[in-house]
C-alpha cells in the first residue's frame, strides 16, 4: 500500500486533457480533496473550473508537456491523443505516469493495437494494416477482401471518426490517403464492453459487462445497458478476457475493452481505451464505485473498490442535431426531469455541432427493463439543438 498522504496535502494530480472525461474525473479529486493541475488547448474546455489548477497549452507539444508537469507528483491522462514523447521522458526522469508511456504508445495506434492482439494471442476480427492508399489497394487485391469491411485510421481517430464501413466499391474511393487498417466486418450478435482497473501493485478488478446500441450512422454509442442480458458465461468470459488484456498491456488505471459476442458465443476485442471511457459513465449512479474514482484509486494505488450493480442504468449520449450548429439549446429538459431516475450530467460545451457529445443521461430503475422504457421515452425527448 502507498505510504503518501494524497489528502489535503501538497500533493498534485497532473491530468492532460480537460474535457468531459476529466470534468467527472474531478468531481471525485474534489470529494476526496486531491490537489489537481489540468492542461488542455481550449481555453473554455470543461475542467477550466473544476481543477486547482488550470493551464492553456497543447498537449501534444513536447515542452509544452514537460513544463506542465515539473511540479507534479503523479500523471495521467483523459485522452490518448498527448506528447508519448515528453512522457518517456519524464518517465526517466523518475515521474509516475500512468498509463505508462509504452501502453500508450501501441493503444493510441490502432494498427499497433492489433498487432499486440495478435502477437499475444487476444481474439480479435482479421485485418491487415499499411502506410498509405497505394499500399492499401494493393493489399486488398492480394487478400480478395471484399466489402463490407472496416477501415480505421491509425492515428487521430475518436468518437466515431477515423472509422469507416465500407460497404461498396464506391465507398473505397472516399477512403483518405494516410496510415490505417482494414479489418473484417465480424458477423456479431451484440457489442459488450468491460471496464477494468489494475492498480501497480497489479491489484485487478472489472465492472459487470455492459451492452451497446450504436447510432446508425454517427457510428457512436447511442445507449449503454446495464446489466447485460447475455449469458451469464459469456459475462464471465468477457471479464476474464478484460482482465488478461489489461496484465498482457501491464496497464496501470482504467482500461475500457470493447469486444463483439459473435453469434456463435466467441467473444473477440474490438479495441480498448487507456483511460475513463464513455461505456462506463452509467457506474456513476449504477455502481457501488464509479469508474472515475475506480481510475483515481488504480493511479494511486489505493485499495480498488466494490464494483457491484447498485441499480440496473441505462445511459444515453446526448449529442448534438444533424442539422444544428451554434449556441446549445437542450429542448425538453424541463419535461424528462420530471420523470423519476433520471441523472442529467452536461459537459459545460456552450457550442453545439452535429452529433458531437454535449453530455450524458442515465436512467436508474428497479429492472433494466423499466430503465429501457424510460430511457427510449427520454432519447424521443430531449433534443440538443442550436439557439
Amino acid at each position: 500500500m502507498p505510504d503518501k498522504n494524497y489528502f489535503s496535502s501538497s500533493f498534485k494530480l497532473g491530468i492532460l486533457g480537460g474535457g468531459q472525461l476529466g470534468k467527472m474525473l474531478l468531481t471525485d479529486t474534489r470529494r476526496y480533496d486531491i490537489q489537481t493541475k489540468v492542461m488542455d488547448p481550449s481555453p473554455v474546455a470543461p475542467c477550466r473550473f473544476g481543477s486547482n489548477e488550470f493551464v492553456q497549452g497543447d498537449i501534444t507539444d513536447k515542452q509544452a508537456v514537460l513544463d506542465f508537469a515539473k511540479d507534479c507528483d503523479v500523471i495521467t491522462i483523459e485522452i490518448e491523443n498527448v506528447s508519448t514523447e515528453a512522457l518517456h521522458e519524464l518517465e526517466a526522469q523518475g515521474k509516475i505516469i500512468y498509463p505508462r508511456p509504452r501502453t500508450l504508445d501501441i493503444i493510441k495506434n490502432k494498427s499497433l493495437q492489433k498487432d499486440f492482439y495478435r502477437e499475444h494471442k487476444v481474439p480479435t476480427a482479421s485485418y491487415f494494416t499499411f502506410e498509405n492508399r497505394e499500399q492499401m489497394m494493393q493489399l486488398l487485391l492480394e487478400s480478395e477482401l471484399n466489402p463490407p469491411f472496416v477501415w480505421k485510421a491509425a492515428t487521430g481517430g475518436y468518437d466515431g471518426k477515423g472509422v469507416s464501413i465500407v460497404r461498396n466499391s464506391s465507398d473505397i474511393e472516399d477512403l483518405p490517403d494516410m496510415p490505417g487498417l482494414i479489418e473484417e466486418m465480424v458477423d456479431y450478435a451484440v457489442e459488450i464492453a468491460v471496464v477494468v482497473a489494475r492498480s501497480p501493485s497489479g491489484e485487478t478488478k472489472s465492472f459487470p459487462v455492459v451492452e451497446m446500441e450504436f447510432h446508425p450512422t454517427a457510428n457512436l454509442a447511442e445507449y449503454v445497458f446495464s446489466p447485460s442480458n447475455i449469458d451469464i458465461r459469456i459475462q464471465n468470459k468477457a471479464n476474464q478476457l478484460a482482465e488478461e488484456v489489461a496484465h498482457k498491456f501491464d496497464h496501470v488505471g482504467l482500461l475500457a475493452v470493447e469486444m463483439f459476442v459473435t453469434k456463435d458465443g466467441h467473444v473477440m476485442v474490438n479495441e480498448v481505451a487507456p483511460r475513463v471511457h464513455n461505456s462506463g459513465h452509467l457506474t456513476i449512479e449504477g455502481n457501488v464505485t464509479s469508474q472515475f474514482d475506480q481510475h483515481l484509486r488504480a493511479i494511486l494505488d489505493l485499495p480498488l473498490g466494490d464494483t457491484e450493480i447498485v441499480r440496473p442504468a441505462v445511459m444515453i449520449n446526448l449529442t448534438g442535431e444533424a442539422d444544428h450548429s451554434g449556441p446549445v439549446l437542450y429542448e425538453g429538459i424541463e419535461k424528462i426531469m420530471k420523470s423519476s431516475g433520471v441523472s442529467i450530467h452536461l459537459y459545460g460545451k456552450a457550442e453545439t455541432r452535429p452529433f458531437r457529445k454535449m453530455g450524458h443521461i442515465t436512467i436508474t430503475a428497479k429492472t433494466i427493463e423499466e430503465a429501457r422504457e424510460v430511457a427510449g421515452n427520454v432519447n424521443n425527448t430531449i433534443k440538443v439543438i442550436s439557439q
